[in-house]
């Protein structure tokens, strides 16, 4: 059982920074391929970035791509995703997840819900215009 709390979620003005950070259980954490994505009322959830075991390779979505940094820190499971120069669209709940059966990260692949095996609750980040 992996268990994900998000936090640093809050309101910002456009052109503003937001750091997120996600914490996970589990004595493995070196093994997880870790993502982020986003639901904005009434959307499906979707991909924002990704990271590999190592935190060697990252994929984003287009349109965070240049804004957005994922990284992590295995020594204290912790998965964090800096938002820079945010948009009124970027408004949405931020949920990380945790994949634990991939062998490999791969990008196309690791884009995909389907993929990941645990979520956390969630966080709102909501900028203003």
């Amino acid at each position: 059982q992996v268990q994900l709390v998000e936090s640093g979620g809050g309101l910002v003005q456009a052109g503003g920074s937001l750091r997120l950070s996600c914490a996970a259980s589990g004595r493995t954490f070196s093994c997880y391929v870790m993502g982020w994505f986003r639901q904005a009322p009434g959307k499906e959830r979707e991909f924002v970035a990704a990271i590999s075991w190592s935190g060697g390779s990252t994929t984003y979505a287009d349109s965070v791509k240049g804004r957005f940094t994922i990284s992590r820190d295995n020594a204290k499971n912790t998965v964090s995703l800096q938002m820079n120069i945010l948009k009124p669209e970027d408004t949405a709940v931020y949920y990380c997840a945790a994949d634990l059966d991939s062998p490999r990260f791969i990008a196309n692949i690791h884009h995909r819900k389907a993929v990941y095996d645990y979520w956390g609750q969630g966080t709102q980040v909501t900028v203003s215009s």
